[in-house]
């Protein structure tokens, strides 16, 4: 069993900034794709950003250049620094990973349970 623990988000005003961590746990042979989503209250969720395991990077439009994501694959933990945040940012922040288990290899698809972050105008 894996399991996706986050950490880090809270009340910031416009401009300032925040560091989401998301630490996997359980039975990980490897991990793929590290990706970020948000949602916004009656918004679809987002895909806000995405890291490969050769740690190559992917950010929606509306976060490049202000957020950043970067892993650490010893601690199998995925890490998103959000600068110059807006009121828009405001939503349910997940982590999700592409799992690859120890024999019998398996991969699975993995969801934490999503961190508020809410930026004060």
């Amino acid at each position: 069993q894996v399991q996706l623990v986050e950490s880090g988000g809270g009340l910031v005003q416009a401009g300032g900034s925040l560091r989401l961590s998301c630490a996997a746990s359980g039975s990980i042979f490897s991990i793929s794709a590290m990706r970020w989503y948000r949602q916004a209250s009656g918004k679809q969720r987002e895909l806000v950003a995405t890291i490969g395991s050769t740690s190559s990077t992917h950010y929606a439009g509306s976060v490049k250049g202000r957020f950043t994501i970067s892993r650490d694959n010893a601690e199998n933990t995925v890490y998103l620094q959000m600068n110059s945040l807006k009121p828009d940012d405001t939503a349910v922040y997940t982590c999700n990973f592409a799992v690859l288990t120890p024999p019998p290899y398996r991969y699975l698809d993995i969801w934490g349970q999503g961190t508020l972050v809410t930026v004060s105008s």
